[in-house]
C-alpha cells in the first residue's frame, strides 16, 4: 500500500546551532550537512545570512554555501539547501553565495520584530516587494516564515487575527511556501488548529504550509500531529532537538527530528528518511557539542520493529 508523503525539513545546521555559545567549526557544520543528506533529507536549512555580530555562530554562512557549491554530488539538484534571511542585505548575500532557496522571516509581534528584524512588523514589509523581485530575478525560490505566531517573549499573547493578517501580507508576493513558527514553544494543539485554519482562510491554496515547533514546554510532538491533522505536509525539525533563538530568552530547542521521524513512520507516513542514519547524525552533533541532547529516540534502545 502506498504511504502518504510527509516532508521533514532539517534545520539543525541553522536553527539548531545558531544559539550555541561555543562556535562550531565550518568543518563540523559541513560534516553534519553530509550526515543529513546521507540520511535522505531533501531540504535543509544550511545557514542564515544575518548580522554576524548578533549571531556569531552564523558568520560562516558564505563559507558553508561555497563548500556546498563545490561538491559535485550536491549539484544534481536533488537536495535543496535553504538560506535564511531577515532583510534585503541578507538575501543579496545568500544569493551571492549560491543559495537557490531563501526563507525570509517576518514576525507576528512588534516586540520580537524590533529585536529580531530591527523594526516593527508593518515597517519590515516595506522592503518585501523588492526582496521578492531580487529573489525572482536570481532564479531562487522564496518562502516566508511568520515567527512568534503563537506567542511573543516580549508582547505576550499574539492574537489569531494578527497571525492571519501577517500571513496574508506575506502572500502578497510570489512565495511557494508559508511557515508558521512557535518560536518560544508556547502552543498547544488547539492553538495549532485554530491558527492554521485562520491562515488557510487568507492564503491562496497554491502556497503550501509548513510548521516549525519548539519544544520549550514539551508540546512540540503533539503540535506536529495537530498540524498534520490540519493538512500540513511539511514540518521542520532539528536533529537531537538542539536549537533556540538568540532573541527569545529561555526558548529551548526545536522538536527533535528523529522523534518526529519515528512517530510519523509509525503513523504510516513516508518521509523518505532513514531513521538509523538520522539517529547517527543526531549523535554526531551531540558529540560535537559535548553534551547529552534533548532528542529521545536517539537515546532510546533500538528494537526490532518493521515500522522504524
Amino acid at each position: 500500500m502506498t504511504r502518504e508523503k510527509l516532508e521533514l525539513v532539517e534545520v539543525s545546521p541553522r536553527d539548531g546551532l545558531q544559539n550555541e555559545p561555543d562556535i562550531v567549526s565550518t568543518e563540523n557544520k559541513l560534516a553534519l550537512i553530509d550526515a543529513i543528506v546521507a540520511a535522505g533529507f531533501k531540504r535543509l536549512e544550511a545557514a542564515s545570512f544575518v548580522n554576524p555580530k548578533k549571531v556569531p555562530q552564523m558568520a560562516d554562512g558564505d563559507a558553508v554555501f561555497e563548500a556546498i557549491r563545490k561538491r559535485e554530488d550536491y549539484r544534481n539538484g536533488e537536495v535543496t539547501f535553504i538560506a535564511l534571511a531577515l532583510n534585503l542585505r541578507g538575501v543579496e548575500r545568500a544569493l551571492a553565495a549560491g543559495a537557490k532557496e531563501i526563507n525570509y522571516v517576518f514576525c507576528a509581534s512588534d516586540g520580537f520584530s524590533i529585536r529580531n528584524n530591527g523594526a516593527p512588523v508593518e515597517e519590515t514589509f516595506r522592503i518585501w516587494p523588492t526582496v521578492a523581485a531580487v529573489a525572482r530575478d536570481a532564479g531562487a525560490r522564496l518562502s516566508a516564515t511568520v515567527s512568534t505566531a503563537f506567542g511573543c517573549p516580549f508582547d505576550g499573547e499574539v492574537a489569531v487575527e494578527r497571525v492571519a493578517a501577517v500571513a496574508e501580507m506575506c502572500a502578497h508576493q510570489e512565495i511557494f511556501e508559508l511557515a508558521i513558527a512557535d518560536t518560544i514553544g508556547v502552543a498547544a494543539p488547539s492553538d495549532v488548529r485554530e491558527r492554521l485554519r485562520a491562515v488557510k482562510a487568507v492564503v491562496p491554496p497554491h502556497i503550501q504550509l509548513r510548521a516549525h515547533f519548539h519544544n520549550t514546554r514539551n508540546t512540540a510532538l503533539a503540535n506536529a500531529v495537530a498540524a498534520v491533522e490540519e493538512g500540513v505536509r511539511v514540518l521542520d525539525g532539528s536533529l537531537a532537538g538542539i536549537g533556540g533563538c538568540p532573541f527569545a530568552p529561555g526558548a529551548a530547542g526545536n522538536v527533535p527530528t528523529e522523534d518526529l521521524l519515528y512517530m510519523f513512520n509509525r503513523m504510516g507516513f513516508d518521509t523518505g528518511v532513514d531513521l538509523d542514519r538520522a539517529v547517527a547524525a543526531a549523535k554526531f552533533i551531540g558529540g560535537v557539542l559535548g553534551r547529552v541532547t534533548p532528542g529521545m529516540v536517539s537515546r532510546a534502545p533500538k528494537w526490532p520493529s518493521a515500522a522504524q
